[in-house]
């Protein structure tokens, strides 16, 4: 499973990955496996178009490919997808967009969407929003309260941050991050995300790890702290725009507590 709501705790509530993301009652969002299923194959079909079919050469399919394997899409529907994205099979043309907002409390928001029609995607974000107590805001309204970075988590029965710390540097990347006890978070630029990923691949694997996340992701800067009754609020409108069929991720500088997520 994966949980988009990306806000960074420090530290991290007790038994909870930070970057993983906190499992609050969420499950409305993506209950129905065939609402995954179609972010999913969005994702590798764009991730196809622009890069090719050949996943060895094309890191981002690799890592949607990774990611739809993880959350248990049939083989048949992630080939499927790639075909259609390379066009050797008829398919939707999607467009990426990225919508900005706030939501109840002042926090900031970034919504990533996939879409045939922006023109049907944008007026339904916008009702979203407001029925949930938000509202849309005009392009790099809060865009500057985020970095984006490319993040990829490393997990590992015998995992030591010496040896994630020497596979990560010597790939070209920026930092490391313990998560819990068994994962480590990798964080590179933008521009060297791919690259990164194409070193650090093979020796992760020769050390025994895995790679259980990788992708480019909008992170705060600083998280707002609100009242539990706002935080949740907040939650229900993260959870109705992650909802809609166009949204494939939602980011935000909400400080999540237990509160909210009880």
């Amino acid at each position: 499973f994966a949980y988009r709501l990306f806000t960074p705790i420090n530290p991290p509530m007790a038994g909870h990955s930070k970057w993983k993301n906190i499992q609050h009652r969420k499950g409305a969002a993506d209950a129905k496996r065939g609402a995954v299923f179609t972010k999913l194959a969005k994702e590798i079909m764009v991730a196809a178009k622009l890069g090719g079919s050949d996943e060895s050469a094309n890191p981002r399919l690799r890592a949607a490919v990774l990611k739809a394997r993880q959350n248990s899409m049939p083989k048949d529907n992630i080939e499927r997808a790639i075909k259609k994205g390379a066009g050797e099979l008829e398919g939707v043309n999607y467009e990426e967009g990225v919508y900005e907002g706030y939501g109840p409390g002042g926090i900031a928001m970034m919504v990533e969407v996939m879409t045939d029609k922006k023109s049907r995607t944008v007026p339904e974000l916008k009702s979203i929003f407001k029925s949930n107590g938000g509202t849309m805001a005009d392009a790099n309204a809060v865009a500057y309260l985020f970095d984006k970075k490319g993040l990829i988590l490393v997990e590992g029965d015998n995992i030591t941050e010496d040896a994630v710390m020497e596979i990560a540097l010597d790939a070209g990347a920026e930092d490391i991050e313990k998560d819990d006890e068994k994962v480590y978070a990798v964080k590179t630029s933008v521009n060297d995300f791919h690259a990164v990923l194409t070193a650090m691949e093979p020796k992760v694997a020769a050390k025994g790890f895995k790679i259980t996340e990788s992708s480019l992701k909008y992170i705060p800067q600083t998280t707002i702290a609100v009242d539990a009754a706002k935080g949740k609020e907040a939650l229900e409108l993260i959870e109705a725009l992650e909802a809609h069929d166009d949204v494939q991720n939602v980011y935000t500088n909400l400080e999540l507590t237990e509160a909210m997520v009880a």
